[in-house]
């Protein structure tokens, strides 16, 4: 199974919507500076690793990739419920992006497991 270029563009989106939703943050408190560079860090690493298993040589190596990929929007919507939860911030996209984080999850999860069971 390969990645589409309907997936490529919305994990493209959703790295955009990470970057908008980082620049929007109030970074002044050291706290939320941190949080959101982490929040940078993986929610565009997401679209990074959708772009390096188009190019997998193989399917073990395109599971790898998204393995990865799964590992780092998990990690996105760890950082985003730290910055709701325990930092009060409320920026009106923040739900959107954790939803989309989770769809991708989905999505991925089961392009992994559909390729691990018919190699």
């Amino acid at each position: 199974m390969r990645i589409t270029g309907e997936l490529r563009s919305r994990s493209k989106a959703f790295a955009s919507s990470i970057v908008r939703a980082f620049v929007s943050l109030p970074r002044q408190r050291e706290e939320v500076a941190v949080l959101g560079k982490q929040l940078l860090r993986s929610g565009t690493s997401v679209a990074a690793h959708v772009r390096e298993a188009s190019r997998a040589r193989s399917d073990a190596e395109f599971c790898s990739k998204l393995d990865a990929l799964l590992q780092e929007a998990d990690e996105t919507q760890l950082w985003l419920e730290l910055l709701i939860e325990d930092c009060q911030i409320q920026l009106p996209e923040m739900p959107l992006i954790h939803r989309e984080a989770g769809e991708i999850i989905a999505i991925f999860t089961t392009i992994v497991s559909k390729t691990r069971r018919n190699p």
